[in-house]
């Protein structure tokens, strides 16, 4: 190829190539589609019409493959990032480290869903007419105590309903992540313990993880697609009518959500000599996709690349704590959101909460985020909080009609925290690749594995180069 042709097929327009404009570009469109399906209505018969079907099966699928990935994701993810640390020096203390930043952020970020609450009181103005939806009542903490028991190897059960249209028994597999975790974490522990005896099987389980991350990635490339189902359809069947008497609770949430994201995690980098602009334009693919997918296993791949790749933490380390990070590291679903929902609920319902049971929605966010794993980890925690502090659990039903819109930001905020704390961890302890941290953001972070480290110095997640600029880049990386 020669030099004229490769700048003209450089010349492309971003939004082509960028996966950052490409996700811009289909929330746009799936506004403005899910507004048009919501305009049309439902058919003669009361059913969804054409367009918000589709839109309906375009964003269910996309969230179906992220889901067919959970089990094999979290339990490869997490064993390979415990057997790991016996490559990482100071094994121990990074741990305790990651463990005490997961806190401190935590703690930080519920105090700010406490003060936001209490200030701007989202409940007070709420309709008492607002329909409650049946409360997720499996959240107390006996129920979370007996559901870390494994009742198998992969923590697989099968539900069983009765399909009247059908006249048969309808069976549909599910698991319980909280149990994948408990096995995982043990296996790890058993093949860490092992050593030498385990190593076939580490091999085979870090084999494993490449190729599930190599499916994952697949699927995160057409994240695109997937975003315009999905908002099309949050558009289509609820709309901001909805909302109603929500919207102050949707606005409180948000406000906290942009607060930690944009305030409280800047000041934590600033504060450990690095570069905010750096990190935020470093996480941010990873937070977009967040934001769409609603799903921090799902992202985990993409994640733990910005994490390696823009941020400069050495894969040792980042491959312990961001899988880590994505099953127990919820700043969005189990700090901000359960501190200001049981404040909204309180105000509903006409509870006065005491100095106690405020210090419990902190003991609660800090000690109790690995419940919130999973698809409806939020949920479980709001339920967990709310039976702590002895408040209605009908207010879970009364937040479920606007959850997919808040789950998006929630997500979101967890994903940057992921990142946030690996970077941390790893300029407080030395071992951060600074020059990495701070390289130009060029656009080349989703390159083949195999481009040359010379080149991936200057990588940045924020679009996918087309197989003539990373080939170019390794040709000039090697002359």
């Amino acid at each position: 190829m020669s030099a004229d042709a490769a700048v003209k097929k450089r010349k492309l327009p971003k939004w082509v190539t960028s996966f950052g404009w490409q996700i811009l570009a289909a929330l746009v469109v799936g506004l403005v589609l899910g507004g048009l399906a919501r305009s049309l209505g439902p058919d003669v018969e009361g059913n969804p019409n054409g367009l918000q079907a589709t839109l309906s099966v375009i964003g269910s699928s996309y969230v179906s493959l992220l889901k067919a990935a959970v089990v094999p994701l979290i339990f490869t993810a997490i064993v390979s990032s415990i057997v790991g640390l016996r490559k990482v020096t100071n094994a121990a203390r990074l741990a305790g480290q990651t463990l005490l930043w997961f806190a401190i952020t935590a703690l930080i970020s519920v105090t700010i869903g406490i003060v936001l609450g209490v200030v701007l009181k989202p409940g007070a103005s709420a309709s008492q007419t607002l329909e409650t939806g049946d409360p997720y009542a499996v959240g107390t903490w006996w129920n979370f105590l007996i559901g870390l028991v494994p009742s198998n190897f992969l923590g697989l059960s099968v539900n069983a309903s009765f399909d009247a249209d059908a006249g048969a028994v309808a069976a549909s597999p599910s698991f319980n992540v909280l149990q994948i975790i408990v096995i995982s974490v043990v296996v790890g522990i058993a093949a860490l313990k092992l050593g030498a005896q385990a190593e076939p099987f580490i091999r085979f389980t870090e084999s494993a993880l490449a190729i599930i991350q190599k499916v994952l990635w697949w699927i995160i490339r057409i994240a695109p697609i997937g975003t315009l189902g999905l908002i099309g359809n949050a558009v289509a069947v609820y709309g901001w009518d909805k909302m109603g008497s929500l919207t102050s609770f949707v606005a409180v949430l948000y406000l906290g959500l942009l607060l930690v994201m944009f305030v409280v995690y800047p000041a934590i980098i600033k504060a450990n000599g690095l570069s905010i602009k750096q990190y935020l334009s470093g996480v941010w693919p990873a937070v977009q996709l967040g934001f769409v997918s609603r799903s921090s296993i799902g992202t985990l791949p993409l994640t733990q690349r910005v994490t390696e790749r823009n941020l400069g933490v050495p894969r040792g380390y980042a491959s312990f704590a961001v899988p880590l990070g994505a099953t127990t590291k919820m700043d969005g679903c189990a700090a901000i959101y359960p501190a200001v929902a049981a404040i909204f609920i309180a105000q509903f319902f006409g509870i006065e909460l005491t100095i106690v049971q405020y210090l419990l929605i902190v003991l609660v966010s800090v000690v109790g985020s690995a419940a919130t794993a999973g698809t409806t980890g939020a949920t479980v925690m709001l339920t967990l909080t709310l039976s702590t502090l002895g408040l209605p659990l009908e207010g879970v039903g009364l937040l479920l009609a606007v959850d997919p819109i808040i789950d998006m930001g929630r997500t979101a905020l967890n994903v940057a925290g992921q990142a946030l704390v690996p970077a941390v961890v790893a300029k407080r302890e030395g071992i951060i690749d600074l020059d990495l941290y701070n390289a130009p953001r060029r656009g080349l972070a989703f390159d083949n594995d195999d481009v040359d480290a010379n080149a991936e110095a200057a990588v940045n997640a924020d679009a996918t180069p087309n197989a003539e600029e990373t080939a170019d880049a390794d040709t000039a990386s090697k002359a």
